[in-house]
Parts: structure tokens; C-alpha cells; sequence
């Protein structure tokens, strides 16, 4: 009997120091992580040992039983499916709190307001999960947002701008519905009167977006557009044979003389009422102008020579003497 008890704490002191190695190994840095970025995609329902084979695998863990024993301390803890970067050497410990944290990898994409499609296609392409081709054709297909516009030609106008998270396999399909759907949120969110016509008012929105980027202009200069088609006068909207040379592959960054003589369907130089459909994607302000513009009797607007916003005018006469003054005080 009296060795039963010096047995005992030496073997509740060797537990200890056990658990306390064990503790330590689990806390600290694989030192043979080689430091290449490392991709690894966890799939849904898959367990701890299986997660902890794919992660050894990779080179992320030593072994892969690590991962188990890191779980004791949290055993009821889901480990998040999704893609995983790991660029630097972790412990089993730290790796575990990742996937139970869900610290999924993205990508993030910036949409600015009143980007066109080849705006977007362009940022896209160089965050290098998708083409621009690809994209482009994606967005080509109004399929997306048919039940809503039964008239798009096309995703333009419908892919709201706004900070989206991509991961590195998405595709262009799946860029344009999370844009769509975002979209969607903000149109319901606006709580449009009933029977406005969505796509005229984002077409409109559209023109107005690109005119101004002063959102306390926007219901002014939509209400320029609305008085001008009011009258059955051209809207003359220089964005819209930007964009309309843009579809012809031809715009070099100036409009020339032969742009505004256009015979192209969006260009407002040479056709009454609004564009076939959005010349870019308009957010929030812009699209709330369309549907609600101020009320005026102004006709025109040119911007003022500072860059500080436009002035607006009623009469021609007015305009013009405005338009004057503009080019002397830009020379």
C-alpha cells in the first residue's frame, strides 16, 4: 500500500507533462510548411480525419491525426466547408480554429457605380478568376433577369455595383447572378409605385449615373430627361454614343463628330426617346432619381467650368450663353 500512492502522482505528473508536450506540439508552427501559397478546398459534410489527410497532403500539417486531437478542446465544433489559403506555417491548433471559424478564402470585387459591362469584365479579368470573354458572355444572356425586364437585351443595368466576395473557381454565370441578385435586393428595398416600368427607369437611371456623380444632382438631371421626352425632344446624352461606339468597338476614349451622327439605336443624337435599354449599371441614387425626378421646367445642362457640378438652364438661349461661358473657362 505504501507504494501505491508514489506511483500514482508519478503517474499523474507524467499525464501532466503529457498533455502539457502535447499542448505545446499542437500550438505550435509545422516548421515544414514550405511557405508556397497553398490551396485547399474542403468539401461539405467531409469529417475531422479526412480534413486532417487533405491538410497533411497539401503539406499544411505534419499528420494528419493532428487535426482530431486539436478537436478534443472543442469537440462539438463544425469545421466550415469551402477553399482555404494557407500561406504561412500554422499550428493544428490555429488551422482548427480557421475551418471551425469558416475563414474561407475570397476574392473581393469592387463594382463602381455607373461601370458598363465592359467596365466590370475588365476588373474581373484582372482579379484573374475570370475572362473578360467569359464574363462578357455570361452577361450577354438577360436570362437572369427576364421575369423582372421581359425587354433586356442584355445583364447591363442589372448588375448592381457594390463589394462582392468571389471565390477562385466561380464563374462568370455565378459573378452575373450574385450581381443580379443583388440587384434584385436594392430594386425591392427602393419599393418602386406600382406598374413602374423597370426598365425604363433603369435605363433612364443609367443615363443619369453617367452624367453626374453628384448624387444631389441626379433628380435634376433625370428631370432634364423626363421634360425633354415630355416634348419629343432627342435627349442628346453624350454617354449614350460612348456607349453606343463602345458596342461597335470603335470608341478610342474622345467623341468624334461621326459618334453624334451615330445611326446606331443608342445613340440619342439621331433617336428620339431613350436608348433600347441601360447604357451602365446605375446604383442607388441614381435608380431613385429615375423613378422619383424633381420637378422642373429645366431643358438643358452643361457643366460648370470648376467641375463643380452643372447649371441648368430653360431656354436655348440660356444654355448656349452657359455653354459659352463653359469652353472660356476651361481654356
Amino acid at each position: 500500500m505504501p507504494l501505491v500512492k508514489p506511483r500514482f502522482a508519478a503517474a499523474v505528473l507524467a499525464a501532466i507533462l503529457a498533455a502539457a508536450v502535447l499542448g505545446a506540439w499542437l500550438h505550435r508552427p509545422y516548421r515544414g510548411f514550405t511557405g508556397n501559397e497553398v490551396f485547399v478546398e474542403i468539401p461539405r459534410g467531409a469529417g475531422t480525419l479526412s480534413i486532417g489527410r487533405q491538410l497533411a497532403s497539401a503539406g499544411v500539417l505534419r499528420f494528419g491525426w493532428q487535426l482530431a486531437l486539436a478537436r478534443l478542446a472543442n469537440p462539438h465544433a463544425p469545421l466550415q466547408a469551402g477553399e482555404y489559403r494557407f500561406a504561412e506555417p500554422a499550428s493544428p491548433v490555429d488551422i482548427f480554429h480557421r475551418l471551425a471559424r469558416g475563414d474561407v478564402y475570397y476574392r473581393q470585387l469592387t463594382i463602381p457605380e455607373g461601370s458598363n459591362v465592359f467596365d466590370i469584365a475588365a476588373l474581373v479579368d484582372r482579379l484573374g478568376v475570370v475572362s473578360s470573354a467569359r464574363f462578357l458572355e455570361a452577361a450577354e444572356n438577360p436570362a437572369l433577369i427576364r421575369d423582372l425586364d421581359p425587354k433586356a437585351r442584355s445583364l447591363e443595368g442589372y448588375l448592381f455595383p457594390s463589394t462582392y466576395r468571389i471565390g477562385r473557381h466561380a464563374t462568370g454565370r455565378e459573378l452575373c447572378r450574385m450581381m443580379t441578385a443583388q440587384f434584385r435586393r436594392e430594386w425591392r428595398a427602393l419599393a418602386p409605385p406600382r406598374g413602374a416600368d423597370l426598365h425604363d427607369v433603369v435605363t433612364l437611371a443609367s443615363l443619369v449615373e453617367k452624367e453626374t456623380a453628384n448624387p444631389e444632382e441626379r433628380p435634376v438631371v433625370a428631370s432634364v430627361f423626363r421634360n425633354r421626352l415630355e416634348k419629343g425632344m432627342l435627349l442628346d446624352c453624350d454617354p449614350t454614343t460612348i456607349y453606343a461606339a463602345l458596342l461597335e468597338e470603335r470608341y478610342r476614349g474622345v467623341i468624334h463628330r461621326s459618334d453624334l451622327a451615330s445611326h446606331n439605336a443608342y445613340n440619342t443624337y439621331t433617336h428620339a426617346g431613350l436608348p433600347p435599354g441601360p447604357i451602365a449599371n446605375p446604383g442607388w441614387d441614381s435608380l431613385k432619381a429615375a423613378l422619383d425626378p424633381a420637378k422642373t421646367g429645366y431643358l438643358y445642362f452643361v457643366a460648370k467650368p470648376d467641375g463643380g457640378g452643372h447649371r441648368f438652364s430653360r431656354t436655348i438661349e440660356e444654355h448656349n450663353r452657359r455653354v459659352r461661358e463653359y469652353r472660356r473657362g476651361t481654356r
